[in-house]
């Protein structure tokens, strides 16, 4: 019998709350519940050889899969209700292993810690109708400060006008590990080769509801859609256990790859699971509570929808 503990509980309230807010959704993610699955191919450039051990960052050329989505727990949400957009890429490695990067359109998350995650969700929970009022995100932003600067950014966030066109940042540090054993802080993030292209929240909304699947599918009929991968090296005083803190922008960079999205995925069953401390050697988790939280969250959102719920 599996013993449960803290970290598992929380993740079960915290899934639970979601259900209340948004709604259950059978064989869904309880997050970035609308999203399409596409097969890819990444191509390191070996920049960042001398920072790591792991292979498909140095030398080796893996097959992926890339799975782009918008935020909302409801897969009927249409895109331009959705500000915030996914993209989580399964790097498929030797031997069977798997590594898995998750990013969105956000440098940053809402919160440092998992309890207050759940409260801001009991927060959010406690809206008339669920929908906020000017002095409810007056009272929010006064009862969580350091969710202050996510929320000002998703509250201004225009809307990507494909998903080829979206920045998508892994808003957790890690660390890269080389042959030595010396460990560097690391984030990583997706840049467009198309360029990054915006909609106004109008623009968005006299689109189709599914304008960005629909868009997507017709753009890899014609051409590869291309991401480099951004490597931002940290330095000392930057944190690592805090995903609410941006670093800053003239910390060094290394183009560690290019992903090629070249055809929509074909698969019976979405049975993917992108959880981001599944990490091969060379790669490590930092001290972030919300990335090991992740794992615990992810792995009740999956149990859930492979049985239906």
């Amino acid at each position: 019998m599996r013993v449960e503990t803290s970290e598992t509980v929380l993740a079960k309230s915290t899934v639970n709350r979601i259900e209340e807010i948004a709604g259950t959704f059978p064989g869904y993610r309880r997050a970035h519940a609308k999203g399409m699955l596409y097969e890819a191919t990444f191509t390191p450039t070996g920049e960042a050889s001398a920072f790591t051990t792991a292979s498909h960052l140095r030398d080796t050329e893996v097959q992926a899969i890339v799975r782009f989505s918008n935020s909302s727990p409801n897969p009927s949400t249409a895109d331009a209700l959705a500000a915030v957009k996914g993209m989580s890429v399964q790097f498929q490695l030797p031997n069977d292993a798997v590594t898995n990067l998750v990013s969105i359109t956000l440098p940053i998350f809402v919160t440092k810690s998992p309890q207050i995650f759940f409260d801001i969700l009991n927060t959010v929970k406690s809206f008339k109708n669920g929908k906020p009022h000017f002095k409810d995100m007056v009272n929010l932003f006064a009862s969580y400060p350091e969710s202050r600067a996510a929320f000002q950014m998703i509250r201004k966030l225009k809307h990507t006008k494909s998903y080829a066109t979206g920045r998508y940042c892994a808003v957790h540090a890690f660390y890269l590990v080389n042959e030595q054993g010396f460990r560097t802080p690391v984030k990583f993030e997706w840049e467009p080769e198309a360029g990054i292209e915006t909609l106004s929240i109008k623009e968005a909304i006299s689109l189709p509801s599914d304008y960005l699947g629909i868009e997507m599918s017709e753009r890899v009929k014609l051409e590869e859609v291309r991401f480099r991968l951004q490597i931002v090296i940290g330095e000392q005083g930057d944190s690592t256990d805090d995903p609410t803190k941006e670093w800053p922008k003239d910390r060094q960079r290394i183009n560690a790859g290019v992903l090629r999205v070249k055809t929509k995925a074909i698969v019976d069953q979405d049975h993917f699971v992108f959880d981001p401390t599944v990490l091969p050697p060379g790669i490590e988790c930092s001290d972030d509570e919300i990335l090991s939280f992740r794992k615990d969250a992810y792995s009740v959102s999956y149990d859930r929808r492979k049985k239906g719920q």
